[in-house]
């Protein structure tokens, strides 16, 4: 019995001293833990040239994932199964003067020569592997999540259910029932996998700085008459959302703006042909078959302008910034109408005799076409 609490007494010292070994280890400077690691590793077999010389086993790059919860051995198995160590040794004893660090999950890209050390710092830091995902002005959520999918990114019903918690953009257009419209376009670089959240989270904040920037400069031109109908936050990205799907000419923009506004103030029907595809959209789970039928056109919907005046209840797609600015500053003009010309622009008019020329004309050239 006395053997017994004498060994575990030795044990009970024996995890001391290790304990404040190892809290003078890591409280010594980092050429100090350099010196001291090299002196160790020569005892145990382990040259510093193992640890800290760069090597490459692979050809070009190489692709490692590490999984949440994988242990650094089975990290270390893999980076060396890929050949991004020659052995699992010098990281592992590399790794184990760093007990306390913590190694990021993710896919991590290898393209050029590294050292043991290096390959656990990056580890460390998390620096993965990240992927471009590019929105074009214009794209509903329906299609950004299309294109997250398509990444591997996230999966698209988890990111389509991120974007209908509006939420994030609550403070700023309290009438959003979504996200539709604030997840603004831009290219972003995101590591696969990523948090629908996060996206969305990034995206929106992206919205909110633009958006900021546009507004204090509009604020500063408030003398010209910007804004007549006094919209709100949610009411002008829904118009610059309607300018963003009519016409992708950019010295357009501010004219269907003022067609709209102008339309607006008389209360006439906006008769936006987006509209009433969103509407469809909506009532299809986010898909349209390219054509505008007539049950289209006579859909009971608030986001079909052919029915109902006034704007949609909100956006139907991500405005980028020129129809963001063209909302906030829509030029003057006394137009009430517009169609298209064929060569992506369009024939504006002043009353319903000029819009019917217009029409008759539009039809005379797709004609010839």
């Amino acid at each position: 019995m006395t053997s017994e609490k004498q060994s575990a007494g030795l044990l009970a010292l024996v995890r001391e001293n290790l304990r404040v070994r190892l809290a003078e280890w890591q409280q010594r400077p980092a050429w100090g833990k350099l010196v001291a690691l090299a002196v160790l590793a020569f005892f145990l077999g382990l040259t510093p040239a193992s640890v800290f010389w760069p090597y490459q086993g692979y050809r070009r790059q190489a692709v490692v994932i590490v999984e949440q919860g994988m242990g650094r051995r089975a990290i270390a198995d893999r980076l060396a199964a890929r050949g991004v160590l020659y052995s699992r040794w010098p990281f592992l004893f590399y790794a184990y003067f760093y007990a306390g660090h913590t190694l990021k999950a993710g896919e991590y890209l290898f393209d050029r020569p590294r050292s043991a050390a290096s390959v656990f710092h990056q580890l460390e830091r998390g620096e993965v592997r990240v992927y471009a995902l590019t929105i074009p002005e214009g794209w509903t959520h329906w299609e950004i999540a299309d294109e997250v999918a398509r990444r591997n990114l996230a999966d698209r019903d988890a990111f389509l259910r991120a974007t209908e918690n509006p939420e994030l953009i609550r403070s700023l257009a309290p009438e959003a029932a979504s996200l539709e419209g604030y997840l603004f376009p831009d290219t972003y670089y995101f590591a696969r996998p990523s948090s629908p959240e996060q996206m969305v989270y990034t995206m929106v904040e992206r919205f909110r700085r633009v958006y900021s920037r546009l507004r204090q400069a509009t604020s500063e031109r408030a003398s010209e008459g910007t804004n007549p109908q006094n919209l709100t936050p949610h009411q002008l990205v829904t118009l610059a959302s309607l300018v963003e799907k009519e016409t992708g000419a950019a010295g357009e923009r501010g004219l269907i703006a003022s067609v709209f506004t102008n339309r607006l103030r008389r209360r006439f029907l906006l008769a936006c042909d987006p509209t009433v595809i969103y509407a469809a959209r909506l009532a299809d789970g986010g898909k349209f078959d390219g054509i505008i039928h007539q049950s289209d056109l006579d859909r009971k919907s608030p986001y079909n302008t052919y029915l109902h005046v006034g704007l949609p209840p909100g956006p139907i797609a991500s405005p980028g910034r020129a129809a963001l600015e063209a909302a906030l500053n829509p030029r003057q003009s006394d137009y009430f109408y517009f169609v298209s010309n064929t060569q992506g622009g369009h024939f504006f008019a002043r009353t319903f005799t000029q819009h019917d020329r217009n029409v008759a004309r539009y039809r005379r050239l797709r004609r010839q076409q």
